[in-house]
């Protein structure tokens, strides 16, 4: 549709086309024009500003930031501050990577264990919920040495 609305354009203006300097920029900037054009109509038509939304806005859960920050203090100094230049400051491993110096290897083994250690923490580890499965840090031998008790 693009196409066809700027050669509409094109044609019903092409006097001025015909004298500019550069026809085909004039017919370029047509285009754009058009394109963008047909761009912010397309956005208009899915959005609704005048519709109120259905659903509250989320409350913040307050406990749930101070268990974060608990957890987060534990966290040995590198992956702390991988975790902080990561996700606070939005750099992404390159850019931390250079800022502490190391590899992006190494930001990204220290984002995962410094994630994996958050799940554990705040007890949304996936791999800790499986029935029957022992609780983190808990070996074989404590299991079958009887140490652990139901």
């Amino acid at each position: 549709m693009t196409s066809q609305a700027a050669a509409i354009k094109a044609y019903t203006h092409w006097g001025q086309a015909a004298h500019a300097d550069n026809t085909d920029a004039y017919v370029n900037a047509i285009l754009v024009r058009e394109f963008l054009h047909e761009r912010r109509s397309a956005w208009a038509r899915r959005v609704s500003l005048t519709e109120a939304p259905e659903t509250a806005a989320r409350q913040a859960d307050h406990d749930s930031s101070l268990d974060l920050r608990a957890a987060v203090v534990t966290l040995p100094p590198r992956q702390r501050a991988v975790l902080v230049l990561r996700f606070y400051c939005d750099l992404n491993v390159y850019q931390t990577a250079e800022a502490l110096g190391c590899r992006p290897g190494t930001v990204k083994s220290q984002t995962a264990k410094a994630l994996d250690s958050l799940r554990r923490a705040m007890g949304t580890d996936p791999d800790a919920s499986h029935a029957g499965a022992p609780a983190p840090g808990v070996g074989r031998a404590a299991i079958e040495g009887g140490q652990l008790h139901a």
